[in-house]
């Protein structure tokens, strides 16, 4: 059973998430916190297995409650749910340690895909949505300076290593690594593990993220 909590300041906007969820046999809410600060008291109390934390909220915001549940330590995981021509503070959410991104607008299964992902670990976001959340936020993105070889983040990583972190930042999915580096798609796997162990990202979109700080990767790419 995976455990949500919903946390939004729209009260229709969190009986919608709770209906939807509520109709699944493998998933059960919580709670619900209208703000940040309520979010942060309900993961300490309840320990769920999913956030779906909104940005823009009253008092402590998505972003900063974000934050403060990655590094408390907590084993839950936040699911960024907003919307893209309103809120330019996502990339800002998953850079405090989110682990994926939705629309609101988003279909239901593609909503209960994303939570049973994040849930899982493996797969936290899936390569399509990172690529969604590239190619819309891509402009948001700070100016990036000359590839940091320096970073022991990168330092640690061998030439193979690498060279799939650059793609995954890009947007590529582990079958197109696999056709296009001539891997077996078992070892893209084994690979980004490595990859995500050695940089200490927490997943696949932080790894991107590291993409970009470093300047493995930049917008013109």
């Amino acid at each position: 059973m995976t455990t949500v909590l919903i946390a939004d300041d729209q009260p229709m906007q969190r009986l919608g998430f709770r209906m939807l969820l509520e109709s699944q046999d493998d998933m059960t809410v919580l709670g619900e916190a209208a703000h940040g600060a309520d979010a942060v008291r309900l993961v300490d109390r309840h320990r769920p297995d999913v956030v779906l934390m909104d940005i823009r909220m009253p008092g402590l915001d998505g972003i900063e409650a974000t934050r403060r549940i990655v590094t408390s330590g907590a084993r839950t995981r936040v699911l960024i749910v907003t919307t893209f021509d309103l809120d330019e503070y996502a990339y800002d959410g998953l850079r405090a340690g989110a682990s994926g991104f939705l629309v609101k607008d988003a279909q239901p299964e593609e909503l209960l895909a994303g939570i049973r992902a994040v849930a899982a670990g493996d797969a936290v976001v899936a390569p399509s949505l990172t690529r969604r959340l590239l190619d819309t936020y891509i402009h948001h993105l700070p100016p990036t300076s000359a590839l940091k070889e320096d970073d022991p983040r990168l330092a640690a990583l061998t030439e193979r290593e690498r060279e799939i972190l650059t793609v995954v930042a890009q947007g590529w999915t582990n079958t197109e690594i696999a056709t296009r580096l001539h891997l077996a798609e078992s070892t893209v796997k084994t690979h980004i593990t490595r990859i995500l162990a050695k940089t200490g990202s927490r997943d696949r979109v932080q790894a991107v993220i590291l993409g970009y700080d470093t300047g493995l990767v930049t917008p013109s790419a």
